[in-house]
């Protein structure tokens, strides 16, 4: 039976299959979230008793925020590839949560990262080809309750780093000796906490990223390009406020706990202000500016500057 006979014959069958490719992303995206309940259940219930920061919050609400604004262009048709990947992701998602299934159970961090992976791919296969993909994959990671995780396997690391970069400041003003991650400045011993690590300051500093990059309409080449500027901000800034606190203690200056509190987010408003003038910067913009505000110079087809001003 040929697809015209088919039409005339049972043409509900055929205007069920185009409206069915044609349903509103608003269908798909709300199908698909409720086949990963599961996994929000789990991660409302970790920041809810306390296990975790809940600044995922932030992250859904900046991914529900781009979804808003571009409603209006999202994708009548999504794109296969995204599609496909967004059902396999959250089929073995489910499957690893829930220990359906011939997989095994995971941890459930572990499979909430695969749901949200899923989840992005899912939003990705109706944004418009323009918005880059990696900045809303880095959203719907950091949604994801980790901050407490990062802290246990990354925490101890990066005090070890801030602690020997704190050394080597201090160095020219103090006896400084370094012992894991602990300083003794002048005869005085001072810890670097788990507070000190800097892992929130991480978290803020690649949300910061994400977001400017959507604002500013980053795609993902110049978007990996500035990841190692964000990286090294966010480090240099929590080197520096560990420096100048431990420098303070030391010297029988210890501030208030609200004044250290406030030079923290002093700090970590100027990291989140470097990171976002990194991520905005484009400086092909700046030379073509200067190019079209230059009177009287042209290039010419050889790639020679002719001055044409009379």
């Amino acid at each position: 039976m040929s697809l015209a006979l088919l039409a005339r014959t049972h043409p509900r069958v055929i205007d069920w299959g185009i409206h069915l490719d044609r349903a509103p992303a608003a269908g798909w995206l709300a199908l698909q979230a409720v086949a990963l309940t599961p996994v929000w259940i789990w991660m409302a219930q970790r920041m809810r008793d306390g296990s975790d920061d809940p600044l995922g919050l932030l992250s859904l609400a900046a991914l529900a925020l781009l979804t808003w604004t571009l409603r209006r262009e999202l994708r009548p048709a999504p794109r296969l590839g995204w599609l496909a990947l967004a059902s396999v992701g959250t089929l073995v998602a489910t499957m690893l949560r829930t220990g359906i299934g011939p997989l095994p159970s995971l941890p459930p961090l572990a499979a909430s990262l695969l749901a949200v992976l899923a989840f992005a791919c899912g939003l990705l296969a109706f944004l418009p080809r323009r918005v880059a993909a990696f900045p809303v994959v880095g959203l719907a990671v950091l949604a994801l309750p980790l901050l407490s995780s990062l802290q246990f396997y990354a925490g101890y690391p990066l005090r070890v780093v801030t602690a020997e970069a704190s050394r080597w400041l201090l160095a020219p003003g103090f006896g400084v000796a370094r012992e894991g991650s602990s300083l003794l400045v002048d005869g005085q011993l001072v810890i670097v906490d788990a507070p000190c690590s800097g892992v929130q300051m991480v978290w803020l500093g690649y949300f910061t990223a994400c977001v400017v990059a959507h604002w500013t309409g980053r795609n993902d080449r110049g978007f990996f390009a500035r990841l190692p500027a964000v990286g090294l901000l966010v480090l240099t800034g929590n080197i520096v406020r560990n420096a100048v606190l431990v420098a303070l203690e030391a010297a029988g200056h210890a501030p208030a706990p609200w004044l250290h509190e406030a030079f923290g987010l002093v700090l970590l408003a100027l990291v989140c202000g470097g990171i976002a003038r990194v991520m905005a910067h484009d400086p092909r913009s700046r030379q073509g500016a200067e190019r079209a505000a230059t009177p009287g110079l042209i290039t010419s087809a050889g790639g020679r500057r002719v001055d044409t001003a009379l």
